[in-house]
């Protein structure tokens, strides 16, 4: 069950970034890859989850970007020569436009996939102990198998979608009204994202949070700057109401607190977490391990517990970015194929909260500081002073670095503000490759920028 030019057949469950990415490498180093897929080329992350959303937060980001745009002088009219005061989206036309992109994305995939010489077949696969994959009547024998089944919506027995009013977030870009009353249930990342989006697209947006704050799992002063922002736009903010159930008459939904308190509108996004997509794959019966929820449990290889079985993605639970789906299946095809292979390492990863203003961090957190877990010094600079925010109106957010104190080595950083996605990028090269902040104060920034704010609070790190 070893790599090698005798035993390199590859089968892959899943045509997500965790299969296809996986698929491509496998290629690349010579094997005969199959991938067996069910829902399209690109999965969740390209047809559901993360392109759509982003289209869809890109339209809004423009539409905060216009909103904003009076104060850097820049005046609307309409066709009479009057003011033009208040401007609205055309959602059925957005989500065309997202539905069509994701299309497109898919296709790119699929001719790729073609043009390496990767079978796709199309169905459901499942496994026939751990060297064999059945979809439907037909068997197909491989030298190593890799799960990447992803996730999916999480629901409740007491807050079933039904696809028009109550709705899960694959399901949103079917809408082609604007709700006139938005609640998102669940202030994690995706419930975050969808309500500062639809806020940003003109929509009254209420969060409705069982926990103290927005993204617990975040940065808590990135999280204080997004409640205060959103706040401030006008949404609702509800924390520390856990809903009991979501009911729909007419056009009406009602989302009920186990308090007793009850919030209504005309639309409701739950946004309640993931199931990992692993029943009924004949995945225990090969000898796979299944941790609590139903997630693969693998190593830092990709490797599960039966041999010459790999999983990569959401279905393991491991951290669930797209990136990091497309890393673990890399890693599982190096591994297996005897290629050079870096296990993966969770504190070298960057993440995005897409949310008005962004969240990007990197590496270890302000809590593990607080904790005691991690020993660092820790500045923060506010973007109020940085001289490009202030030519574009920003106000809000910050930088924030992490180094040791002995050695100045950068360990961790988060960054607040406008299109932080990209800004944390200097950041995360600090951290994979082990930069201090002496080093990252001194590559030249372009003045004015955004990213001389993070050359700033590197200085303010320098020890004599």
């Amino acid at each position: 069950m070893s790599g090698g030019p005798e035993s390199n057949k590859v089968v892959i469950i899943g045509g997500g970034p965790g299969g296809y990415e996986s698929a491509l490498v496998a290629a690349q180093l010579g094997a005969e890859v199959t991938v067996v897929d069910t829902d399209g080329l690109g999965g969740s992350a390209v047809l559901t989850d993360c392109v759509p959303s982003k289209t869809l937060i890109a339209t809004a980001e423009l539409m905060t970007d216009v909103s904003g745009a009076a104060e850097l002088g820049v005046n609307f009219h309409d066709h009479q020569g009057d003011a033009a005061t208040t401007i609205s989206v055309d959602l059925a036309r957005v989500n065309t436009r997202v539905k069509q992109l994701a299309a497109d994305q898919s296709a790119d995939i699929a001719r790729r996939l073609a043009k390496e010489n990767v079978e796709v077949v199309q169905g459901y696969g499942r496994l026939d102990g751990p060297g064999r994959v059945v979809v439907g009547d037909q068997s197909i024998d491989a030298d190593a198998i890799l799960i990447a089944t992803g996730a999916a919506p999480r629901t409740l027995p007491t807050a079933q979608p039904d696809g028009e009013r109550i709705l899960t977030w694959e399901q949103v870009y079917d809408l082609t009204e604007v709700p006139s009353e938005l609640i998102v249930v669940g202030s994690g990342v995706t419930g975050a994202e969808f309500a500062s989006a639809y806020l940003a697209l003109g929509i009254p947006v209420t969060l409705v949070s069982s926990r103290d704050r927005v993204l617990p799992g975040e940065d808590a002063d990135a999280s204080h700057v997004l409640e205060e922002v959103s706040k401030r736009r006008g949404m609702k903010l509800l924390s520390e109401s856990r809903m009991e159930s979501v009911t729909r008459s007419g056009d009406v939904v009602t989302v009920t607190l186990t308090d007793g308190r009850s919030i209504q509108g005309s639309h409701c996004i739950l946004a309640l977490g993931s199931i990992p997509n692993t029943a009924d794959m004949g995945l225990e019966e090969a000898g796979v391990i299944l941790k609590d929820g139903g997630f693969v449990n693998v190593d830092r290889v990709s490797r599960t517990s039966a041999r010459g079985v790999y999983a990569a993605g959401d279905c393991t639970g491991v951290l669930m970015l797209a990136s990091v789906a497309a890393m673990q299946g890399r890693i599982a095809m190096w591994h297996f194929l005897g290629d050079t292979v870096h296990p993966l390492d969770l504190k070298k990863v960057s993440s995005n909260v897409f949310t008005a203003p962004e969240i990007a961090t990197v590496g270890w957190t302000q809590q593990a500081v607080d904790s005691g877990e991690m020993n660092a010094e820790v500045v923060m600079l506010p973007l109020s002073g940085n001289p490009r925010a202030k030519m574009q109106g920003v106000r809000d957010g910050f930088v924030k670095l992490l180094c040791r104190p002995g050695t100045g080595i950068v360990v961790g950083g988060v960054v607040v503000g406008p299109r932080a996605s990209e800004l944390i990028h200097p950041v995360s090269i600090a951290v994979a490759e082990s930069l201090t902040a002496d080093q990252l104060a001194q590559a030249f920034t372009v003045y004015p920028s955004m990213s001389g704010s993070i050359a700033e609070a590197a200085r303010r790190l320098h020890r004599v």
